[in-house]
């Protein structure tokens, strides 16, 4: 297996034994992120010398079989330690989820897993995201900011990000300070279908909208009915998955809103377009860096059993490492 670059998966793909203790990347174009980079010095600042990273590219909704070709090879190989899963996480689920001995309770409850961990040569698929995005909204929302500003949320699309971003801004653990409206957009019925029931089975009292959107300009008009201050998602893979974005140029931000790209690499339309806006809306505009962060330290944590704290001394070495090297 060649660690230098990115296998391309298929229902055949005949995966060698790992040669080191190895962390999979399951994504499209694992190659191109960052991690590569990043992984090395991560491993070696957290006593994982001899730990290696290999990146799996599937297609975008690929078929079932070759999500459990390599979930099979990952469960069974020795020294292939468990996977950081991104894209795929619904898909990959739904694919295999009769090989997993273990779903923790919001990858059960959202049909999706972020981490495959093995113990015991037992395979655990845990959903991380609904911790690390609220951790990566921590580093940029103010306390106390919806109870505060009466602020609201759009999040374009209903995947996985999408229905763990959501969902936790829902817990009744937040009390007063959840947002008074949240709206989803997506272009796939079938999506918005899931995250609704997922949305019921939490019987929060956050009204939720659900808006089938097939063109960038229907994404446009939810935007321009938005309260002030309102947070604004890109969680549909546009701008590195696929080109483009979910809104065109003439879509107008509310004004001093937060507009969240959860992606760090790519064409990042998106992105621009929230930039452009910057001063005329008073905006504040964030990529996806420290969702990154926090989503890798919590995936390494769990496949290799290791404590990484979210925050203090350790955390910011690892994040002074990682953005060396981005």
């Amino acid at each position: 297996m060649n660690l230098a670059s990115a296998i391309q998966a298929t229902a055949e793909t005949r995966y060698r034994p790992a040669e080191k203790p190895t962390l999979y990347f399951i994504g499209m174009t694992t190659g191109k992120s960052a991690i590569m980079k990043v992984f090395p010095h991560w491993a070696n600042q957290l006593g994982l010398r001899d730990a290696v990273i290999q990146g799996i590219d599937c297609k975008w909704h690929d078929e079932p079989a070759v999500y459990r070709r390599a979930v099979e090879f990952i469960k069974s190989d020795p020294l292939s330690k468990g996977a950081l899963v991104t894209t795929h996480k619904i898909d990959l689920l739904n694919a295999c989820r009769d090989m997993f001995e273990e779903l923790d309770p919001y990858a059960k409850l959202m049909g999706q897993v972020c981490c495959i961990a093995k113990s015991n040569a037992q395979l655990r698929g845990i959903a991380t995201d609904p911790v690390t995005s609220a951790l990566a909204m921590k580093a940029f929302v103010p306390a106390n900011y919806w109870a505060q500003t009466g602020a609201e949320v759009f999040c374009m699309g209903a995947g996985g990000a999408a229905i763990s971003i959501t969902s936790q801004l829902m817990e009744p653990k937040h009390g007063s300070n959840r947002p008074r409206r949240i709206v989803v957009s997506n272009r796939s019925p079938e999506r918005l279908a899931k995250i609704k029931d997922i949305h019921r089975q939490l019987s929060q009292p956050v009204p939720v909208e659900y808006h089938h959107t097939t063109k960038p300009e229907q994404n446009d008009a939810l935007l321009n009915k938005l309260a002030p201050h309102s947070l604004v998602i890109n969680a549909t893979g546009l701008g590195k998955d696929a080109p483009g974005s979910p809104l065109s140029n003439a879509g107008t931000f509310p004004e001093k809103a937060f507009a969240w790209e959860l992606n760090y690499r790519g064409t990042l339309v998106f992105l621009e377009q929230a930039r452009a806006q910057t001063a005329p809306r008073r905006l504040s505009v964030e990529d996806g860096w420290i969702y990154f962060i926090h989503g890798w330290t919590r995936v390494i944590a769990e496949v290799f059993n290791v404590d990484i704290p979210t925050q203090g001394p350790l955390f910011d070495e690892l994040s002074e490492s990682a953005a060396a090297v981005r």
